[in-house]
């Protein structure tokens, strides 16, 4: 098997990261196993952030690195809150005071057209460059009461409109079926199955 370290330490995405690589023969290591630090994000793109991440990660272990970069994108705030989505309301992170936000600031507003984004980049060794990039979205509406006990960040607030649910009301294995990261993940395994 193949070793990748994963540049998160957020259990949810490690396992379904786990899922779908498993079937390809890599073992997929959370960064924390070997003490990496958090990596700074100071780009204002996902793609930026994403690329920094992986690369610090396999700087600090010496391994192929996975990392991935995701957030909502909201039509009526030009994409806001975006890259900040983890921090929308600031620090500490708080998924309760970023959905407050966000409402707050969409009051009023006809527009609630939004969508959650995610790239995945998997590099080789720090230096690599040539990363391997997949992205995904997940398209829905802002509602203002919260339904469903699942998921987390924003998804007790999106609705996905084909299945009438939001993200929070969707059993895990339909999540990961539609979503922006379950999307980018199985786009990135089709590439390093192809040998990219």
């Amino acid at each position: 098997m193949k070793k990748v370290v994963i540049a998160s330490n957020n259990p949810g995405k490690l396992r379904e990261i786990q899922q779908i690589l498993a079937p390809l023969d890599f073992e997929a290591l959370p960064q924390g196993g070997f003490g990496v630090p958090e990596c700074p994000e100071p780009h204002v793109t996902f793609v930026e952030n994403c690329i920094a991440k992986a690369r610090h990660a396999s700087a600090h272990t010496g391994l192929p690195a996975l990392a991935d970069d995701s957030g909502i994108c909201v039509d009526a705030l030009n994409g806001a809150p975006g890259v900040y989505s983890a921090r929308y309301a600031g620090e500490p992170k708080s998924d309760q005071r970023n959905n407050q936000k966000l409402l707050a600031t969409l009051k009023g507003n006809p527009n609630r057209k939004a969508h959650y984004y995610c790239v995945m980049v998997y590099v080789r060794n720090p230096d690599d460059p040539q990363p391997i990039i997949a992205e995904g979205a997940w398209h829905g509406e802002i509602v203002d009461e919260p339904r469903g006990a699942g998921g987390f960040g924003y998804d007790p607030y999106f609705l996905v409109p084909q299945f009438g649910k939001t993200g929070a009301e969707l059993s895990a294995e339909e999540k990961n079926g539609i979503s922006h990261r379950g999307q980018a993940l199985r786009a990135l395994a089709t590439k390093l199955q192809a040998g990219g």
